[in-house]
């Protein structure tokens, strides 16, 4: 492609916004805005990817939106670009459901970050927490068990008398855990079992098990399933993170389906005929001559 068309790509005026609440939002934490941010990838992706990364949040970056503003460019090869940066960790199609005054009802947005991500790092953030930068997988969370058997084995520190055997230690650790589990912290733990201690303790072992188990706190309610419901990038198909790599699902992905049952989901069949009706009729407005991929 020209070297034209795509400065014209990267300068194109006046970009709609998409409805108050939808449209792109820039992902959390991403390096400095660099000349080089998007070399790794083909021409005309770099191309788009730049033109993205420097709109607004809110702008409209639907595929019919961006063939009509960026010049050069049809829906079929808007269409695979946004599929081809999916696959780079750099975009990701999301769902919410929100409430207001007219009632419940879905808003469609599309995250978009200059730094590539991996999918770990995307469920991660869309699932509400607080991800790493760059394409590393978030750090291994140590186990409930193995928090209660250290925090057990720092307690003799706190309060000498309370001082436990290693064997002891470990059978007390999924115990100790479950105040892990529960969003304890190991100065609570320490707070609840050494406060006001008796004159003399005879049996440690004994003593911490009574009151971890008498002092346990509450079970903390059943968390949020996750702020944002991810959507194929190509036919926006939802489904969970995990089966969704590359933001796009099994058939867009062009993998074959292996199960014992040969039918497919409602929603992907859906995604995936609303995506043909929706080529057939940009092909009959624009026809074969419009730009494309």
């Amino acid at each position: 492609m020209a070297v034209q068309q795509l400065s014209s790509a990267l300068h194109a005026p006046a970009h709609p916004m998409a409805k108050p609440g939808f449209g792109k939002r820039a992902a959390p934490d991403e390096e400095p805005r660099r000349g080089r941010d998007f070399a790794h990838l083909p021409k005309r992706e770099a191309a788009i990817a730049g033109y993205v990364d420097r709109l607004p949040e809110g702008a409209d970056i639907s595929i019919k939106t961006l063939a009509r503003e960026v010049e050069g460019y049809g829906q079929c090869a808007i269409g695979t670009i946004l599929r081809s940066l999916s696959k780079a960790g750099h975009l990701r199609r999301v769902r919410r459901q929100v409430a207001d005054a007219e009632g419940a009802r879905w808003v469609f947005r599309c995250f978009f970050t200059r730094t590539a991500r991996s999918d770990a790092w995307w469920a991660a953030f869309l699932n509400g927490d607080v991800p790493q930068s760059g394409m590393a997988d978030p750090a291994p969370v140590e186990e409930p068990e193995t928090r209660g058997h250290d925090a057990l084995a720092r307690l003799g520190r706190h309060q000498p008398e309370l001082a436990l055997s290693a064997l002891e230690c470990k059978a007390l650790a999924d115990v100790a855990g479950e105040w892990f589990r529960r969003g304890a912290t190991e100065t609570q733990i320490v707070r609840a079992v050494g406060t006001l201690l008796p004159d003399v303790v005879e049996y440690p072992f004994g003593f911490v098990r009574k009151r971890l188990l008498k002092k346990m706190p509450p079970e903390p309610p059943a968390p949020v399933q996750g702020r944002y419901i991810m959507e194929c990038t190509d036919c926006h198909a939802p489904g969970p993170p995990e089966s969704l790599p590359g933001g796009l699902c099994r058939i867009c992905r062009s993998e074959p389906y292996v199960a014992d049952d040969d039918r497919l989901s409602a929603d992907l069949v859906r995604g995936k005929a609303d995506r043909l009706r929706e080529a057939v009729r940009a092909y009959r407005i624009s026809g074969p001559g419009r730009g494309g991929g």
